[in-house]
């Protein structure tokens, strides 16, 4: 069974920093590009960030100069580093990624989900 599973989620404080891990296992062939998305109480999940499996990245403007996506090819895992964190960056954070089993055969997959609150 491939997935993707996340950890690093937690309670920091205002200003704080924490940094979110995401790895895909099972029998994978390759990885795609990978991303982070959130969701606030009441909202709509939001693409965070994105990164290329050659390493390009994207951001949405509210996390610009604040978090950094990355990845790790040979683990097979996408961390989200976390800084200046504010209240309303508290969500559910979602890993998302395109999994090759086979050379052919793909599966686009989310992570079950993990809590960062940011309250003092």
């Amino acid at each position: 069974q491939v997935q993707l599973v996340e950890s690093g989620g937690g309670l920091v404080q205002p200003g704080g920093s924490l940094r979110l891990s995401c790895a895909a296992s099972g029998n994978i062939f390759s990885v795609t590009a990978m991303a982070w998305y959130r969701q606030a109480p009441g909202k709509e999940r939001e693409l965070v960030a994105r990164i290329t499996n050659s390493g390009s990245t994207n951001y949405v403007d509210f996390v610009k100069g604040r978090f950094t996506i990355s990845r790790d090819n040979a683990k097979n895992t996408v961390y989200l580093q976390m800084n200046s964190l504010k209240p309303e960056d508290t969500a559910v954070y979602y890993c998302n990624g395109g999994v090759y089993i086979t050379a052919w055969k793909y599966f686009e997959l989310w992570g079950q989900g993990t809590l960062v609150t940011v309250s003092s």
